[in-house]
């Protein structure tokens, strides 16, 4: 069965913590975009109020052998890379194992990955190939992928199904949050206790739908 897992490893440790010199705030997302050349992930986004002034030079980063600006817009500049291969970090891990690179998300702190593999066994090999090679992850979140189910089989009401929806496109569970229980009511024209119950019961449907076992 394939499976979804999520890792952190500290910014430190991964090419690309020069940005984060220049432009604390920023955030880096690496662009999946499959290349006609055979590189590497050669192409990721750097995402800061004033991305603009950045200026360094990433050569100097022993994960880097080349880059080069490709667009530049008010907030965001791509950017084409080519990774040295002989560095090893969790990028070299995916390369060298039977897992998919989904997502790569780097903030000053932390970056975020997020790998799909065929099965658990594909996995384990990706996890026991960081650990030997000293690459420090962290693993946060887990799962199997199943079919998809319908909200009938979720057993969640048309008024829980709304609320939650809602509660997701408008931010309500990002960190930090960008949305509050007060604004999803206006938006559905009720009360803030309404909202609370919905969000509520609706999650604790989801996860017993969805992670607890019979067993359990």
């Amino acid at each position: 069965m394939a499976i979804e897992a999520s890792f952190t490893v500290p910014q430190p440790e991964f090419p690309l913590n020069t940005i984060f010199d220049q432009l604390p705030d920023a955030t880096i997302e690496l662009d999946r975009v499959v290349p006609t050349d055979g590189a590497i992930i050669p192409y990721f986004w750097i995402h800061a109020e004033n991305v603009g002034d950045f200026t360094a030079d990433l050569s100097g980063d022993k994960g880097v052998e080349e880059f080069k600006v490709i667009d530049e817009l008010e907030e965001e500049m791509l950017v084409r890379i080519k990774w040295n291969l002989n560095h090893e970090s969790i990028l070299i891990a995916i390369v060298n194992t039977d897992v998919t690179l989904l997502s790569g998300l780097g903030e000053q702190k932390n970056w975020t990955f997020e790998v799909r593999s065929s099965d658990q066994k594909s996995l384990s090999e990706f996890q026991s190939y960081c650990r030997e090679n000293g690459i420090p992850i962290e693993l946060t979140q887990l799962h199997a992928l199943s079919p998809l189910k319908s909200d009938r089989e979720f057993d969640l009401t048309d008024g829980q199904r709304s609320a939650l929806v809602l509660a997701y496109s408008r931010g309500y569970f990002d960190s930090p949050r960008e949305a509050t229980q007060d604004d999803i009511a206006d938006e559905l024209d009720i009360s803030r206790q309404a909202v609370s119950s919905r969000l509520q019961r609706g999650l604790r449907r989801l996860v017993a739908s969805t992670l607890v076992t019979t067993q359990e």
